[in-house]
């Protein structure tokens, strides 16, 4: 190619290079200061940790990166719940592509227990004043520490570790996180700002939001500076459905609802009619099983309260004095204590009194109840040919020694029990029957007997 042909190739091709970034800079609209750029999910997490809650935070990561959102609220608020969701929800966040901000709010809220490694696994970490956190250390289902000395030894560790690791890993005081764990100490929002527990004191989001603007965080592991000059804050509120699993994920609720359910069925069953009783005490049997199948369930505990109900039962249909009741609501009560075991440490507090309540409340009733209904099936009859027996009756016709009388206006065959003639027009009194049959004697036969003289 002769050099002059080069030449107006390249100016050529430069001119095209220019057309084309013309064209770019006419078609694109200029990014104004006052627009959108980036989307902010906010969300509340209330609730024990558990599955529910988990399944949860998974929904709504995935949500905010189909969205490519530039920001995931957490208003969190939770008295604790299982490590294994804990783990779960704190693994989820850390490896989440967009930005998560938890923050414990409003006033009054908490992030006790399971909800403190939560705070720690967040991109930024920021609670409202009149909040706390803290309170960490591992404990049995009844509120008690694991009764293995070298067991819990080795889950306090581990737990301590992992607060550590959380909080080394987004700048912030591993010693007093870790203390956490192992002294169970809490602190206030203004306490855990001053130690370096969280990034950020505030209650508004809106301001919240204009502090992080500009911060250095790490997010999936790689630190970055963060930017949100403009946005839109969208809130996400949980379904119905979820709304309900995380209601009976409750450990308090979920055992209310199996006791409760407990009783209406052997209510239904003493005293059958209607079904009404059966009906709602198996969907609440249901439900209940359902919210314990979110929980750790010891199958132990499940056997002893059934035991405990069934022992109670017994000494009421066996006319007891009391003394088999008195071990049934024992093994109510230690059952109740143990039906949530804590396997790897779960951070989950069943409230004593829920429990002691509970038993008391719902044994008095149960008691109350099955005695009334014995009492009822003890009263002698009043319908029926049970219900004839020591009713009086006339003779229409000679009982000799079988013939006919006349009771409550009905006609019925009878027949003298001593086998002696009764003459007709005399009053007799119904001893028994048998099928249409009914055995009378004499009135005055039984009075004789009692020694009293006729006039």
């Amino acid at each position: 190619m002769k050099p002059g042909h080069r030449r107006h190739l390249a100016d050529f091709c430069l001119c095209m290079l220019v057309v084309t970034i013309i064209s770019f800079c006419i078609i694109l609209p200029p990014i104004s200061a006052n627009e959108t750029t980036g989307l902010v999910l906010v969300t509340d997490l209330t609730g024990v940790v558990g599955i529910s809650m988990e399944n949860y935070v998974s929904k709504v990561l995935a949500t905010a990166k189909e969205q490519n959102a530039a920001l995931i609220v957490f208003e969190l608020d939770t008295p604790g719940g299982l490590v294994s969701s804990m783990r779960a929800i704190t693994n989820s966040i850390m490896d989440s592509p967009v930005p998560v901000l938890v923050w414990v709010s409003p006033r009054g809220a908490r992030a006790a227990s399971a909800g403190a490694f939560i705070v720690q696994s967040a991109s930024i970490a920021s609670m409202s004043p009149g909040t706390n956190i803290g309170a960490a250390h591992p404990v049995q289902a009844s509120g008690g520490d694991v009764p293995d000395e070298e067991m819990n030894k080795k889950i306090t560790n581990d737990l301590a570790a992992q607060m550590r690791s959380l909080a080394q890993m987004h700048g912030r005081n591993s010693e007093t996180c870790s203390k956490m764990v192992t002294e169970s100490i809490s602190l206030t929002a203004e306490e855990a700002k001053e130690d370096g527990v969280i990034d950020l004191l505030e209650s508004d989001l809106s301001t919240l939001l204009k502090k992080v603007n500009g911060m250095n965080i790490k997010v999936a592991g790689k630190e970055r500076d963060f930017s949100l000059e403009g946005y839109e804050i969208s809130r996400i509120e949980m379904t119905p459905r979820e709304k309900i699993l995380q209601f009976i994920s409750n450990p308090t609720v979920a055992y209310l609802l199996l006791m409760v359910g407990i009783y209406a069925i052997i209510f239904e069953v003493l005293s059958p009619g209607g079904f009404v009783m059966g009906v709602s005490g198996a969907v609440m049997v249901l439900l209940g099983a359902y919210g314990l199948r979110m929980l750790p369930v010891n199958a132990a505990g499940i056997i002893l309260l059934v035991a405990g109900i069934a022992v109670m039962v017994l000494d009421l249909l066996v006319g007891g004095i009391g003394i088999l009741s008195l071990f049934g609501m024992a093994a109510m009560i230690f059952g109740s204590l143990i039906v949530f075991k804590a396997p790897g440490g779960e951070l989950l507090n069943v409230s004593m009194n829920v429990i002691l309540g509970a038993v008391v409340a719902v044994s008095i009733f149960f008691l109350l109840a099955i005695a009334f209904i014995l009492k009822t099936l003890r009263k002698k009859a009043s319908s029926g040919q049970e219900g004839l027996v020591g009713n009086t009756a006339i003779v229409l016709e000679n009982l000799s020694p079988e013939g006919l009388v006349k009771c409550h206006g009905e006609i019925w065959r009878a027949k003298s029990v001593s086998g002696a003639v009764i003459e007709k027009g005399e009053t007799t009194r119904i001893v028994k029957t048998e099928g249409l049959l009914l055995f009378v004697e004499p009135v005055e036969t039984e009075i004789n007997k009692k020694g009293v003289a006729m006039k």
